[in-house]
Order: C-alpha cells, then sequence, then structure tokens
C-alpha cells in the first residue's frame, strides 16, 4: 500500500482516456484516440511511430495549446481539463514546449536577449525589464549561446543555435514539464548529440521531466527512460526502454526496430520486417485493430475487436490480440 502511495506521489503528469478528434469533410478525424499515459516526475517519456500517427497532437492537446475532444489530464493528480485561462496561463509556467522548428515559433523582429527575455516580460516574473534581460543572458549561458549573439537575429544563426533559442525559451519561466516535440529531427547529426546532451543535462541539473516526440528510434533510446509507441491515434506498446528494445511485443514495434539503420551493415544479424498493406483512414475509423490492414498475424478477430490495451509484464503495456 504504502509503496503504490510512493509510485503515485512520482506522477506528475497523466492522461486518461485522451481523445482529440478534428471535424474534416469526411467525419470525425481521430488524432488522438482514447490514450492513457503516466509521466514520472524527473524521468523522459518517449512518443515514436510514423508521421501522422498523433505524437505532436498529445503534446500539444496535454498543454491544452489545443482542446481535447474528450478525457483527462492530470498534472500533479489534479484535473487541468476545466481550468480558465487565467488558471490556465499560471498552469503554463510550469508546462512548456520546444517546438520542432525553431524559426517558425520565434518572432523573426525580434534579437536573441529579446526573445528569450520575452516570456519573462509578458509574464511579469521579475519586477524591471532589467531583470529579465539579466536573467535572459544567464539562459544564454546556460544553453551554450555566445552573449556575443545577444543582439543577433534568428536569420542570422543556424538550426542549431536557434534550437538553443527555443529551449532557453522553454526554460525562462522555471517549467517542471516540456514536452519536446522533435526538437532535433531538421537539425545535422553532430548538432543533434549536442542538442540532446544539452536537454539531458538540464535534466539532471534542474529535475526537469520530458515528453520527447520523435520518429527517430536511435534517438529515442538514448533520452528515454520509458517509451510509448503510437498507431493511428492508438498508443499500442508502450514499456521502459530496455524492454522495448530488447523484447517488443506488437508487430508494429517489431518492424519499426528492425528498420534502425546499423552502423556496419557486415554486423547486422536481424531481417527488416517490410510493413506491407495500406493504412486504414483515421477517418471514422471502423471496429477492430487499426494495424490489422498491415499485420502478418492478423485473424478474425483482429477485424472485429478492438484489443485491450493490457500490462503484460511489469511496466510493459500492449494493445494486441496475440502478443503473446
Amino acid at each position: 500500500m504504502i509503496l503504490a502511495e510512493q509510485e503515485e506521489s512520482r506522477i506528475l503528469v497523466e492522461t486518461e482516456n485522451l481523445k482529440k478528434y478534428f471535424k474534416v469533410a469526411g467525419g470525425q478525424l481521430h488524432a488522438v484516440d482514447g490514450v492513457n499515459l503516466r509521466i514520472r516526475r524527473g524521468k523522459t517519456l518517449g512518443i515514436v511511430g510514423e508521421s501522422g500517427c498523433g505524437k505532436s497532437t498529445i503534446g500539444r492537446t496535454i498543454l491544452r495549446l489545443i482542446e481535447p475532444s474528450g478525457g483527462d489530464i492530470r498534472y500533479e493528480g489534479k484535473s487541468i481539463i476545466n481550468l480558465n485561462n487565467s488558471a490556465m496561463r499560471e498552469m503554463r509556467k510550469k508546462m512548456q514546449i520546444i517546438f520542432q522548428d525553431p524559426y517558425s515559433s520565434i518572432n523573426p523582429r525580434m534579437s536573441v536577449i529579446e526573445l528569450i527575455a520575452e516570456f519573462m516580460i509578458v509574464n511579469r516574473q521579475y519586477a524591471t525589464k532589467a531583470q529579465c534581460f539579466n536573467k535572459a543572458a544567464q539562459l544564454m549561458d546556460v544553453v551554450g549561446l555566445a552573449r556575443r549573439l545577444a543582439n543577433v537575429y534568428p536569420h542570422e544563426l543556424d538550426g542549431g543555435r536557434r534550437q538553443r533559442i527555443g529551449i532557453a525559451r522553454a526554460l525562462s519561466l522555471e517549467p517542471e514539464f516540456i514536452v519536446c516535440d522533435e526538437p532535433v529531427s531538421a537539425l545535422d547529426v553532430s548538432i543533434q548529440a549536442q542538442i540532446l546532451n544539452l536537454l539531458m543535462d538540464l535534466q539532471k541539473e534542474k529535475g526537469l521531466t520530458y515528453m520527447f516526440i520523435t520518429h527517430n528510434l536511435s534517438v529515442v533510446k538514448h533520452i528515454s527512460s520509458e517509451i510509448a509507441v503510437m498507431y493511428l491515434g492508438k498508443c499500442v506498446e508502450k514499456a521502459t526502454s530496455a524492454q522495448l528494445f530488447e523484447e517488443p511485443k506488437h508487430p508494429y514495434t517489431k518492424a519499426l526496430l528492425t528498420a534502425i539503420p546499423e552502423p556496419d551493415i557486415a554486423m547486422r544479424k536481424k531481417e527488416i520486417i517490410v510493413i506491407k498493406g495500406e493504412v486504414t483512414s483515421p477517418i471514422n475509423p471502423k471496429p477492430g485493430c487499426r494495424f490489422a490492414p498491415r499485420c502478418d498475424y492478423c485473424q478474425e478477430i483482429c477485424w472485429r475487436e478492438e484489443p485491450a490495451y493490457k500490462e503484460v509484464k511489469e511496466q510493459h503495456f500492449v494493445a494486441c490480440h496475440f502478443s503473446g
């Protein structure tokens, strides 16, 4: 009983049956459909899956940048689903986001120092603007931006430095939880490593909790303590990083893992699983497993019944009729 209570107290962010539907010409597009996630304080939950599976929508819905269609979102055990704009403004000081494209998420007419200080000025984080700019200069040091760049404009910088601006902005209100929405996908490999190491160092130093969204399984293995695999709005598998890579249960997860490129092709022992068939439409989806049209193990029940999302091992959840 005591262990269960301690475990509950460690949960910072939790979703219960979270849904986000978009009205389109053909009906309702089920971008996120009944997702249950728990993110422990100080840990990183990786969200992976192919383009269009609902990864970014989950992150933005949790922050209520877009409003959910159903379900619940809890922060430190308290629901934030019905908070008004004023209360959410206070809540967002604890919850921030790093966007995929740093250039499109910042004002090109503001200098680096102004961009980093912006949130602090708007939210009156300090008594004077001068204090906000002093803190912004300190944040430049934290994220590895030289102070000589303080009055430079975003178009004069490369992608790595722009992303460091985005990280500094996210840190400026001293949040506890940050959604990292594919923060390294647009960067060169060498720069990716620098940004990942920076995020991990900041997590260790400040006790941050991350939701790390990516389609790169090599990246997510490096940074995540737990990984959730998404397919067409559904979470099909969730486990610790070690469990997922050593013993994947869902056919979709297995196929994704075999697609990871090996540095030395001569050392490659695993056969690549090619996913065949057409992707099911997320608009008014039919009953049954959404991966069924592309699954080699599909049987009649897969077309009729949606598989339950169940715990098959400790901290290892999967939604598949034949996960055993």
